[in-house]
């Protein structure tokens, strides 16, 4: 009897410890979740973002400006099936003729954060769209989607800019182009079936999937190792959010693309790690949906020196130049 309530004991031990451990992890997995999925809470407050990119790039002032005074630079709002109220900016072009940008922000930015890039279609004769991802700037959530769900939003984008834009004819052309976050969601959607005037695409510095971009931040931030936090983390984005960290992989949506894309990334980032660009350029050769052959399209710059996000403010020059000799070839 004695021999039996020592094991109960013991057992009841391992027990509360395995329980109390447990806890433990899903406790850290669940701050690590609010800590990473969190939006501001003064997203919504627009002119830090005007003053930043009026800080780094001297040109734009004058040409928002030049925007704003002969009112071609707009908002829109649209009401998702969920119920919720997404935001964009759009600019009409005269001159465009269905050529159409979709310019995708990264994390907690916003569509104003993509102005800068969106001179440079501007300048090329392009409609330009600018939505605000899901729980950033003036677009309702309560998480930030890591770029995964967010392509659904990006998808309704395509769809509804021809009713943005008044072109309802058949020669609509439509270029994708993201930065970090933005990246990682333009390559999302590359993957998934597009209509026809989705032409070509232009990520800047995405990573290649969020369980690794996670597991080089918990390092990077916490000095932790993947386990057990990011599995505990992972999980629990399942039950609250409906995805995964494994499933949300730019690299096996690049696998399903079929139209061509140019990679940008600065060899000193260090916030999504410049080793992430060669998977991911290299996860699909096969890349032009008109032509129907294998040739490889895409396209490779990697920026000396540049970190996160920084190749336009460091090769504005260079940057402009290849953005608009890679869009060329596939929209005219």
């Amino acid at each position: 009897m004695k021999a039996i309530s020592i094991k109960k004991r013991i057992l009841l031990i391992v027990s509360s410890i395995i329980l109390l451990l447990v806890l433990i992890v899903l406790g850290a997995g669940w701050y690590m979740l609010d800590y990473a999925l969190k939006p501001d809470s003064d997203r919504k407050n627009t002119s830090p973002f005007y003053e930043r990119i009026y800080r780094e790039y001297s040109w734009m002032p004058y040409w928002t400006d030049s925007l704003k005074q002969t009112n071609a630079l707009c908002d829109t709002f649209i009401v998702t099936p969920e119920g919720e109220r997404h935001h964009a900016l759009f600019v009409r072009n005269p001159v465009a003729n269905g050529r159409t940008a979709i310019l995708v922000h990264g994390y907690k930015n916003c569509s104003i954060n993509m102005l800068p890039i969106a001179s440079i279609y501007e300048k090329m004769g392009y409609n330009i769209l600018l939505p605000d991802l899901h729980a950033h700037g003036l677009s309702d959530g309560d998480d930030i989607q890591m770029g995964w769900k967010d392509r659904l939003d990006v998808i309704r984008w395509i769809d509804l800019s021809k009713d943005i834009f008044h072109d309802f004819s058949d020669s609509a052309r439509i270029v994708l182009h993201g930065v970090s976050m933005g990246a990682a969601t333009v390559m999302n959607v590359s993957g998934e079936d597009l209509p026809d005037n989705v032409k070509c695409f232009v990520e800047d510095c995405g990573f290649s999937n969020v369980w690794d971009e996670f597991s080089h931040q918990l390092k990077d931030q916490f000095g932790l190792p993947e386990f057990p936090v990011l599995y505990a983390a992972s999980f629990l984005c399942k039950l609250r959010y409906g995805w995964s960290f494994g499933e949300a992989s730019s690299t096996d949506q690049l696998k399903k693309r079929v139209n061509p894309m140019l990679f940008i990334h600065g060899t000193t980032d260090d916030f999504v790690p410049s080793s992430m660009v060669f998977p991911v350029y290299n996860a699909n050769p096969v890349s032009s949906k008109s032509k129907g052959d294998t040739k490889h399209y895409n396209e490779i710059w990697i920026t000396p020196g540049c970190e996160h996000a920084k190749s336009l403010m460091d090769y504005p020059e260079e940057y402009s130049a290849r953005v608009k000799n890679f869009v060329s070839k596939y929209i005219n």
